[in-house]
């Protein structure tokens, strides 16, 4: 042995041979690899498990030992403690181990190489058929079968996901552990793992065997039932109950275990409804062992027979309540050693054996890496202009679920581009929903607040949504295309919510209406600015919708559903086209509005425009139970509609004083930050939502809700004085998005 054969084990150098496990050169140096219980050495419990190399849940008897290898042992009670965070450097990515994934197929996949799995491989060979063999034991660990079948496997360089025709499970049967008090002490072996460590050269001391010996390790039987084991932290003794009902102690160092078998099942019973045979072992039928009457029966959620006892007197009587109840048969093992007691301690007092529970993958823990290996998913979507912007310098932020521009390097140009000259938006984000059918007029009456059938075709409405409480949950506009067919926009972070929402309500209703979520499969360009209506007169649009109405028709030869409304407060254009062709139509409008001075504009810019225009961003400037009245917003409501959603609550609280109004203020010089608090008397009274310095009006400002009734016409922002006012801040005619 070398210097350098020495794994690290709490902290302390450990020796180790050559083809040890882990679990192996603990049990060599004479401590537990855990804190006490049975060891089988055969990966079927949670007792040997430890953090290797900074991962929890490790079964150490199944991973070899290796030079260095840091193993620190999980606390005897409780989960392992999650490590201190470090401060990370923003400037390189932290450290990752990138796990690989290999992708085949497979007629047949046999889990098991042991003897029924071998035969069942040369039986489908001699059929013709293509035949994948996995094992533990060579490093082929399968933790978990989905559906497909496909079978997942743990590999030394990673992860196999194997599509299969049929999957054989042959994983044999695992070594059933004691129930009975003492079970926790150190000292106690399955006649499997006495072997192993007798082969390995461990001395036992002096050993006792329970039920069937292992051949050639030398202990001593001894009869009768087993009672308990007894000793401090480590076993001293075995008692034995003779078939006279007498009492027998038995002195040891070690209780080598032979009390039966059950099952390796863990596999085939997540795999029920699957193609998937289980022979040999693993599908044979073995008796259950006594019901337990007191120890631990589920060592890794440390539930005792007086847990089980509990929940079944308050009623838990079935198998998954009780399972559900305790928690035993949910840790590591999934029930592997657990498992045949809560069956007998189950048919003992209820007369019938219960079926056991479904098992849920993974098999094994794995690492968070392991189990995504070959998958990246962005929790934030990216448009189909994701390249376009970044090839145009701009910085990328992530807004509402996306990741959109917040600037292309200079906000205030982009800002002046839109109030004077043209400027493209990317506003692909936004929900869009078709909506249509016989009942689609009725549909939308009921859910908006504002009057549908009216709504002449070509033409569009702005329009609240809101919960049946009166609270605003999204806006967005009503566009109508024929008599029953309507398209329907909203926040680019409430469409999936809006989706929901209409469809559950028009179900409710058993309304004749078809909704098609078409967010994702169309884009949308938003063509803002003066000279927006010259720029697609070059592109296509001779003669460019009015405002609040829309058309069909192709712009750079691309066609688009052209809708004319104003977010910015200047003339603009959505272009709503197929995703497809994207990067075609921004990169015709960029190049067509070159003499123009056309530039982008990112979400910085266009915060402050619609800023100065006073609308309000669902969930920046609104809160969970924002009403219109609160909003001022109540022009956007018809009360004297018979029906919509959220009209009784409103109808009921009219009367009501109500203490909260989103307000416009202004101030001289810079905009302090959003989430200012609002002072008035030396009290806070509200805060600021929402804040911009604008460069057309040469001073800040801001939305920002007073929670404080009577309302000031004066209040203290960033220790400044600033003015309640009635927002818009800017062309509060509209004239210039009507022009």
């Amino acid at each position: 042995m070398t210097e350098a054969s020495r794994i690290v084990v709490d902290g302390r150098p450990m020796p180790f041979h050559p083809d040890d496990s882990v679990a192996l050169a603990v049990l060599r140096a004479g401590e537990h690899p855990h804190h006490g219980g049975t060891i089988c050495l055969a990966g079927d419990c949670g007792n040997c498990i430890a953090e290797v190399d900074g991962v929890a849940y490790v079964r150490t008897c199944q991973t070899p030992c290796r030079p260095g290898l840091v193993m620190h042992r999980h606390p005897a009670v409780g989960a392992p403690p999650l490590h201190p965070a470090v401060a990370l450097d923003t400037t390189t990515p932290p450290p990752a181990r990138r796990i690989s994934v290999q992708r085949s197929r497979a007629e047949v996949v046999v889990v098991g190489a042991g003897e029924s799995g071998t035969a069942a491989a040369s039986a489908a060979q001699r059929q013709g058929r293509s035949v994948t063999l996995l094992d533990g034991g060579q490093g082929m660990e399968v933790v978990a079968i989905y559906a497909g079948p496909t079978v997942i496997v743990r590999t030394p360089g990673g992860m196999a996901h194997i599509q299969a025709e049929e999957v054989i499970v042959a994983t044999g049967a695992a070594e059933l552990h004691p129930v009975c008090p003492g079970n926790a002490l150190v000292g106690l072996v399955t006649a499997n793992a006495a072997g192993q460590l007798h082969a390995a050269g461990v001395d036992l001391g002096v050993a006792v065997a329970i039920g069937s010996p292992p051949e050639g390790v030398p202990c001593t039987p001894v009869s009768g039932r087993l009672r308990r084991f007894e000793g401090h932290a480590r076993v001293t003794a075995v008692v034995t109950v003779d078939d006279d009902g007498g009492e027998r102690t038995t002195p040891c160092d070690t209780v080598i275990l032979g009390l039966g078998r059950a099952p390796r099942d863990v596999l085939s019973r997540m795999a029920e409804e699957l193609p998937v045979t289980v022979v040999g072992p693993a599908a044979a039928s073995f008796p259950l062992p006594p019901a337990p009457d007191a120890g631990t029966v589920c060592p890794c959620s440390r539930v005792d027979v007086d847990d089980l006892a509990s929940v079944w007197d308050r009623g838990f009587q079935e198998l998954e309540l009780v399972k559900r109840a305790t928690l035993a048969g949910t840790g590591t093992c999934q029930g592997s050693v657990c498992l045949p007691h809560l069956r007998a301690f189950i048919a003992e007092r209820s007369g019938q054996t219960p079926e056991p529970f479904t098992a849920r993958p993974a098999s094994r823990q794995i690492t968070l890496a392991e189990a995504a290996a070959g998958v990246h998913v962005d929790a934030f979507r990216r448009t189909a202009l994701h390249d376009e912007h970044v090839s145009l310098g701009a910085r990328m932020d992530r807004f509402g679920g996306w990741w959109r521009p917040w600037h292309y390097g200079d906000h205030v140009a982009e800002y002046w581009a839109v109030r004077e000259g043209v400027s493209l938006g990317d506003v692909s984000t936004l929900g869009k929903i078709l909506v249509s059918g016989p009942d689609a007029v009725e549909s939308l009456e009921r859910l908006y607040p504002v009057r549908v059938a009216d709504i002449r075709s070509g033409r569009s409405r702005y329009a609240l949504l809101l919960d049946e409480g009166g609270h605003l949950i999204d806006d967005g506009m009503i566009l109508r295309e024929t008599e029953t067919r309507f398209a329907l926009t909203f926040t680019s972070a409430g469409a999936a919510h809006a989706e929901m929402w209409l469809r559950d309500w028009i179900d409710m209703w058993g309304l004749r209406v078809h909704v098609l979520d078409r967010t994702m499969s169309l884009a949308a360009v938003n063509v803002t600015g003066p000279l927006a209506g010259r720029l697609l007169e070059r592109v296509g649009l001779p003669a460019p919708p009015r405002f609040l109405q829309h058309v069909h028709a192709e712009i750079a030869g691309v066609p688009c559903h052209v809708m004319r409304l104003s977010f910015t407060g200047e003339v603009s254009f959505e272009l709503h086209h197929d995703v497809h062709r994207s990067v075609e139509l921004w990169r015709a409008l960029l190049a067509n509005g070159s003499d123009l001075g056309i530039v982008p504009h990112g979400l910085q810019a266009l915060q402050g425009l619609r800023l100065e225009k006073g609308h309000v961003i669902v969930g920046m400037d609104t809160e969970l139970d924002s009403t219109p009245r609160r909003l001022g917003m109540d022009w956007a409501v018809q009360m004297d509609k018979a029906e919509f959603v959220g009209r009784s609550a409103l109808a009921r609280t009219a009367g009501l004083p109500d203490q909260r109004r989103l307000v416009g203020l202004t101030m001289p010089g810079i905009a302090p930050t959003e989430g200012s608090p609002i002072w008035s008397d030396r009290e806070v009274v509200g805060h600021v939502s929402s804040s911009f310095t604008s460069p057309l009006l040469g001073h800040a400002v801001m939305l920002g809700w007073l929670k404080r009734a009577p309302f000031p016409d004066t209040v203290t922002v960033d220790g400044r004085a600033a003015a309640v006012v009635r927002p818009p801040f800017y062309d509060p005619e509209g004239s210039r998005a009507r022009a």
